[in-house]
C-alpha cells in the first residue's frame, strides 16, 4: 500500500497535495533557473527532448498556447490583392490546374473562370468561340475549351499504333520519301513567308523605330480578316494555317473544268443570255413548264404527286444547298432548253421568298451581287416575255408594298414577267388558290403545273399529312434509296392519294352538295352572323386581260389605287372573319376540356388536382379572353365600316397587352409535359382525354393540337395587315398605326420563330448525337447542321505515279456531317435483318474538324476513279468518293460556301 502511494513521487506521498503542490513548483522554478542559463543550442534541445516526450493532446495544448501568444493569420492573397494582379498569377497555370484551382474556393472559382484566362488558351489552339458572348455571359470561353476538349480524338497506345504504326517500324522507301516531300514544300512555304514579311516590315519600318514596334504594326496591317483580340495572339502559325485554307479554296478547279459539260458560271451574263436566246432549233419551241419544289413545303411529296403529266419537276433540299447549285440542278433538268414557264413553290411571306436557308430574298438583299446573278441566270432558262414566257412564285408577294417591289425589282432585272398570288386568304398557303398579281394568260399559275383537285386536297390538309408523312417517309425512304428524290416523292404522294382516296371525295358531287347543305343549316342556326360579306365582284381577278400592251407592274399599281376601298373592305371582311375563327378554336379548349374538368373538381369527383388544372389552362384562357376583346372591338368598328374608318389603333391596343402571350410560350413546354404526365399517372384524365380528342366538337384535333394555334396566329397577323397597308393611301389617317402594328406583330413573330428555331436546333443536333456512337456533345449555342452526304473513303495504293494511272481500294464507308462551324466524320456501317429487304445503318464516331482548319483538295477524274476529293486536318486525311457526279457537286458547292462563312467571321 505504502508503495503505491508513492508512485506518483518518491519524496513526497499523493495523499498529501499541499506538499506535492510546494515540491513540483520549487522543481519548475529549478528547471526554469537552469533554462535560463542555458544558451540557444542548449534550449532548442532541451525543447526538442521535451516535445518528443509528449503526447498528442499536449502538442496540441502546445499549438493552442503559441497560437494565442503568437496569432497567425491564413489571408487569401485573391481577397487582398488587386484584380488584375490576382488574374496575372492565374493566367500562369494550365487548363488542367485551373480547374483543380476552382475549386479552392469561391473566388478563386470566380476568377479562373474568367474569360480573360481561358480566351489566349484556346486562341492558341485555334478554338475560336462561334458567338459574341453578351456583357453580363460568364465562363463563356471555359466551356468552349472544355468542349473543344472532349471533341479531340484521343487515342490510347495500342490504338495509335494500330492508325498510325509505331516508332520502331520501318517506313516504306515510298512513305519516308513522301514525308520528305511534304517536310520540303511546308519549310518552302514557310521561308517563303518569313521573306515576305522582312521584306514588308523593312519598308514599313521608319529609322527612329524599333523593329519590335514595327513588326506589331505590319501584323496589324497585313492580317486584316482577324479581330484585334485575336491579331494579338495569333502569330504567324495561324496565320499560315488560315492562308493555306484559303489557298486550297482557291486551287480547286472550276465546275466547267470538274463537271464537264456543266460550264454555266464560266459564262458571262451576256454571253450565257446570249447563247440560249440564239438557238432556233424547233426542239426549243418553248412549250416546258417546269416547276421548283422545296423540301421545306409541308408534305411535299403530296405537291409532287399533284404535278401534271409533262411538266419537269425538280425537288430540292432546303438546307444544304446553294443559289449555284439550284442552277445546276435547273440546268441538269432542262437539259439546254428553255421554258415556257417556269414554277417555283417554295416557304416566304408577303415580303420575302425563303428559298434556302440562308437566302431569304427581299428587298433588301435582291440586288446583292450574288443574288441578282442568281436571278439573271435562272431568268435566261425561261423564254423572253414576248414569247409568252413568265416566273411564276408560290409566295403571296401581291399581298404587301414590299413584295410588289420585289416582283418589280425582278421583271426589271430579268426582262421576265414575275408573278405572284395577291390574294389574301388566311392559312397556310391558301393564297396560291386565290387571284394572281401580273396573271396576263388564260389560265391560273396553278392549273399549269399541278391538278385542281389534288392541290386543294393538299392545302387543306397538309398540317394533318405532314404528321402522317413524317413515319411514311420512315418505311419508305429506305427502299427508294437508290431513286431520285422527285420519283421517290411522287410514289409517297401517290400512295398517300390512293390510300386515303380524298381525291374521289372531293370529284363527288352528291357528297359536296350534302357537305354544302350541311354548312348551309348550320349558318342559319347560328345566331352570329358575319356583319361584311364579300364583294362578289371581288372573286374575279383584279387584272385586266384585254390589255396586254399596258406595262403589266404600271397597271398593277394604277388598279390598286383606284378601288383601295373595295379592296381594304375585303382585308378587314377577312381578318375578322379570321379572328373569329381563331377565337372558336380557343373557346373548344374552354368548351370541351376546361368546364367539365373544373365541374368535377367542385364535385369532389376531381379529375385532374387544382394544380395540374391551373398549370395547363390558365395561360390558354387568359390568351382566350384577350383574343374575345379583341374581337369584340373589330365587330364594333366593322358594324359601320367605311373608307375612313381605322382598324390600326385596335391593333395597338391589342399589341399593348401581349406579355399574355410571352407567359404562354414561356410556359409552353411545361404545359405539354404536364399533360404527357397526366395522362401516363393519372387513369380518369387518360380516359377523358380519350373520350374528347379528335371528335367533331374538337374538329377532329386533339388538345396538344388545339394548343398549337397561337403560335400560328402571329404570322397571319402580319400578313393581314400587310395587305390592309397596301390598300390603304398614304394619306389615310389609318397608315402610321397600321406600320406600328406591324412593327409589333414582326417582332414578336421573331420571338416566336427563335424559340421554335432553338428547339428545333437542340433537337436535331441532340438526335445526330444519339445515333452515332461515341460522338461528342454538339450542343453548341449557334450551331445548326447544314447537310449530311454519304462517301466512300478510298486509299492510294502507289502515289509516286501520275495522278490519272493511280489506283485506290474502298476502305469503308463514310458519313459526312457538316454544321456551320464544324464537319464531324463518322464510319457508317449497313446491317440486314434475316428474312427483311431494309437495311439499318449505325454510325461510329471518328473525328471532328473546325471548318477554318480544313483543307479541301480536288482530284480529276481517271479512267480508274471518279467523284474523288481530299479532305484534310492538322491530324487526318480522307480520300473520299461519291457515287453519283451530282452529289460531288453540290456538296463541294455547300462545304466551300460554309469554310469562306467561317473564314469571313
Amino acid at each position: 500500500m505504502e508503495s503505491f502511494h508513492t508512485r506518483f513521487s518518491a519524496w513526497t506521498p499523493c495523499s498529501n497535495k499541499a506538499l506535492n503542490r510546494q515540491l513540483f513548483q520549487e522543481r519548475v522554478a529549478l528547471i526554469s533557473h537552469w533554462f535560463d542559463l542555458w544558451t540557444t543550442k542548449q534550449r532548442q534541445e532541451f525543447l526538442f527532448t521535451i516535445l518528443l516526450r509528449c503526447t498528442k493532446s499536449q502538442l496540441r495544448f502546445v499549438h493552442d498556447q503559441f497560437s494565442e501568444r503568437m496569432e497567425v493569420s491564413n489571408v487569401d492573397f485573391s481577397t487582398v490583392l488587386p484584380r488584375f494582379i490576382s488574374l496575372y498569377i492565374f493566367s500562369f497555370l494550365s487548363p488542367k490546374d485551373l480547374c483543380a484551382a476552382a475549386q479552392v474556393s469561391w473566388p478563386w472559382k470566380f476568377l479562373t473562370e474568367q474569360d480573360c484566362i481561358w480566351m489566349p488558351k484556346c486562341i492558341k489552339l485555334g478554338w475560336f468561340l462561334p458567338y459574341t458572348p453578351t456583357d453580363h455571359e460568364y465562363g463563356a470561353w471555359k466551356h468552349h475549351y472544355i468542349a473543344c476538349v472532349c471533341n479531340l480524338d484521343w487515342l490510347t497506345p495500342r490504338e495509335a499504333a494500330a492508325v498510325y504504326g509505331t516508332l520502331n517500324e520501318p517506313k516504306t522507301d515510298g512513305e519516308e520519301l513522301q514525308e520528305r516531300h511534304r517536310e520540303k514544300c511546308l519549310r518552302k512555304l514557310i521561308w517563303g513567308e518569313i521573306a515576305l514579311r522582312k521584306k514588308e516590315l523593312f519598308r514599313a519600318r521608319p529609322p527612329w523605330v524599333s523593329g519590335t514596334h514595327c513588326s506589331r504594326l505590319f501584323k496589324s496591317r497585313c492580317q486584316p480578316r482577324l479581330p484585334q483580340t485575336v491579331r494579338d495572339r495569333v502569330g504567324l502559325h495561324e496565320a499560315l494555317k488560315k492562308q493555306l485554307v484559303l489557298a486550297s479554296l482557291e486551287a480547286l478547279p472550276k465546275r466547267s473544268h470538274v463537271f464537264g459539260r456543266h460550264s454555266y458560271p464560266s459564262l458571262s451574263k451576256k454571253s450565257w443570255r446570249g447563247v440560249l436566246k440564239n438557238d432556233d432549233s424547233p426542239s426549243h419551241a418553248f412549250q416546258t413548264h417546269f416547276i421548283l419544289i422545296s423540301s421545306r413545303i409541308p408534305a411535299h411529296e403530296m405537291v409532287v404527286d399533284s404535278v401534271k403529266a409533262g411538266v419537269i419537276s425538280v425537288v430540292y433540299e432546303h438546307s444544304g444547298m446553294t443559289l449555284e447549285s439550284l442552277l445546276y440542278l435547273t440546268d441538269r433538268a432542262l437539259g439546254g432548253q428553255k421554258a415556257q414557264s417556269m414554277g417555283i413553290f417554295s416557304d416566304g411571306n408577303s415580303r420575302e421568298i425563303n428559298l434556302l436557308q440562308g437566302y431569304k430574298i427581299g428587298i433588301k438583299n435582291v440586288l446583292r451581287p450574288d443574288v441578282r446573278d442568281f436571278w439573271e441566270k435562272l431568268g435566261s432558262f425561261v423564254a423572253p416575255k414576248e414569247g409568252g414566257g413568265h416566273v411564276d412564285l408560290f409566295v403571296p408577294l401581291g399581298a404587301s408594298e414590299a413584295g410588289i417591289e420585289v416582283l418589280s425589282q425582278l421583271s426589271q432585272l430579268t426582262g421576265t414577267l414575275f408573278t405572284a398570288p395577291a390574294g389574301i386568304a388566311t392559312g397556310s398557303y391558301q393564297h396560291i388558290l386565290s387571284d394572281w398579281l401580273g396573271q396576263q394568260q388564260e389560265r391560273a399559275p396553278p392549273s399549269i403545273y399541278f391538278s385542281e383537285s389534288k392541290l386543294q386536297t393538299w392545302s387543306s390538309l397538309m398540317d394533318f399529312l405532314e404528321d402522317t408523312l413524317i413515319s411514311v417517309r420512315k418505311q419508305f425512304r429506305p427502299l427508294f434509296k437508290e431513286l431520285q428524290k422527285n420519283a421517290s416523292g411522287r410514289i409517297i404522294g401517290q400512295f398517300m392519294s390512293d390510300t386515303m382516296s380524298v381525291t374521289n371525295i372531293l370529284n363527288n358531287q352528291e357528297i359536296a352538295q350534302a357537305l354544302a347543305d350541311g354548312l348551309a343549316a348550320l349558318s342559319k342556326e347560328n345566331p352570329e352572323r358575319n356583319v361584311l360579306e364579300d364583294n362578289p365582284q371581288d372573286t374575279k381577278p383584279s387584272l385586266g386581260k384585254d390589255d396586254p400592251n399596258a406595262e403589266v407592274l404600271v397597271q398593277l399599281e394604277r388598279k390598286l389605287q383606284m378601288d383601295w376601298a373595295a379592296k381594304r373592305t375585303r382585308v378587314a371582311g377577312e381578318l375578322l372573319q379570321s379572328e373569329r375563327k381563331y377565337v372558336q378554336m380557343l373557346e373548344i379548349v374552354r368548351d370541351v376540356y376546361v368546364a367539365p374538368l373544373r365541374a368535377a373538381l367542385s364535385s369532389n369527383r376531381a379529375i385532374l388536382s387544382a394544380a395540374n388544372l391551373q398549370i395547363i389552362f390558365s395561360d390558354i384562357l387568359q390568351v382566350l379572353s384577350l383574343n374575345r376583346q379583341f374581337l369584340d372591338n373589330l365587330r364594333d368598328r366593322l358594324q359601320e365600316w367605311g373608307p375612313a374608318h381605322c382598324v390600326g389603333e385596335i391593333f395597338l391596343k391589342f399589341g399593348s397587352q401581349l406579355n399574355t402571350y410571352t407567359n404562354f410560350f414561356n410556359n409552353y413546354p411545361v404545359v405539354l409535359k404536364t399533360i404527357e404526365k397526366c395522362r401516363e399517372m393519372v387513369p380518369a384524365f387518360r380516359a377523358f382525354l380519350k373520350r374528347h380528342d379528335k371528335t367533331i366538337v374538337t374538329k377532329m384535333l386533339s388538345l396538344p393540337e388545339l394548343l398549337l394555334y397561337p403560335s400560328r396566329r402571329f404570322a397571319e397577323y402580319v400578313h393581314l395587315l400587310y395587305a390592309l397597308r397596301l390598300h390603304t393611301p398614304a394619306e389615310h389617317a389609318d397608315r402610321g398605326d397600321l406600320t406600328t402594328a406591324i412593327d409589333q406583330m414582326k417582332t414578336y413573330k421573331g420571338y416566336i420563330d427563335q424559340m421554335k428555331q432553338n428547339i428545333n436546333m437542340k433537337d436535331q443536333l441532340s438526335d445526330i448525337q444519339r445515333i452515332i456512337w461515341g460522338c461528342p456533345i454538339l450542343s453548341e449555342v449557334n450551331r445548326y447542321l447544314i447537310r449530311v452526304q454519304d462517301v466512300a473513303q478510298l486509299h492510294c495504293c502507289d502515289e509516286e505515279i501520275s495522278f490519272y494511272l493511280r489506283l485506290y481500294e474502298h476502305t469503308r464507308d463514310l458519313s459526312l456531317f457538316l454544321f456551320n462551324d464544324a464537319l464531324l466524320v463518322a464510319s457508317r456501317s449497313t446491317s440486314h435483318t434475316p428474312f427483311e429487304r431494309t437495311s439499318k445503318s449505325t454510325y461510329q464516331f471518328i473525328a471532328s474538324v473546325a471548318l477554318h482548319r480544313l483543307l479541301v483538295e480536288d482530284i480529276p477524274d481517271s479512267k480508274y476513279i471518279k467523284n474523288v476529293f481530299i479532305l484534310q486536318d492538322p491530324k487526318h486525311e480522307w480520300i473520299c468518293a461519291t457515287e453519283a457526279e451530282d452529289d460531288k457537286f453540290l456538296w463541294l458547292s455547300v462545304l466551300l460556301n460554309a469554310i469562306k462563312s467561317t473564314m469571313e467571321k
